[in-house]
């Protein structure tokens, strides 16, 4: 044990005995803060981060969803739903007919969160019957296809001058 360690170690043991009651609220405090982020966490989950490469569009962080429905929009009005159980949808661009332009996409989701159902028509019918549902995720966007491939649009800004 190196003697500035044991200076440090003395040092703090005596600042222990000459503050109980700082040392006791100290480790309340940090007590407290560890059970709050635990129990705040999965509030605090991040959504899906969309993704792409040439031909795909898909989602990572695909943490506690599942049932997912993504809808795209092609630029000449053709919608490709797709549709995955567990795990993320993914869209893949059909190779013989790209069109070019500003696709939209809307990706819809059930969490493991659930909510009480307010209107019992919607509960479900005989062994189905349910009086909670999961909570939906959603979220929509859009994404370039520019010569037959996803592609990141340059962001242009203008210059004063």
């Amino acid at each position: 044990m190196t003697t500035a360690f044991r200076v440090k170690h003395v040092f703090a043991l005596e600042q222990a005995q000459m503050y109980p009651a700082t040392t006791s609220a100290l480790k309340l405090m940090a007590f407290l803060s560890a059970l709050l982020i635990a129990l705040a966490a999965p509030a605090w989950a991040a959504d899906p981060v969309k993704q792409h490469n040439s031909s795909a569009l898909w989602f990572e962080n695909w943490i506690g969803l599942s049932n997912a429905t993504l809808i795209v929009l092609a630029p000449d009005g053709t919608v490709t739903q797709i549709e995955a159980a567990s795990g993320t949808p993914v869209f893949e661009l059909n190779r013989g007919a790209v069109v070019d332009g500003i696709y939209s996409y809307e990706l819809v989701a059930a969490t493991e969160e659930t909510e009480a159902i307010t209107n019992q028509i919607d509960n479900g019918r005989g062994d189905a019957q349910r009086d909670s549902r999961a909570v939906p995720f959603h979220t929509s966007g859009r994404f370039t296809v520019s010569r037959g491939i996803i592609i990141t649009p340059e962001e242009i800004k203008e210059e004063d001058g």
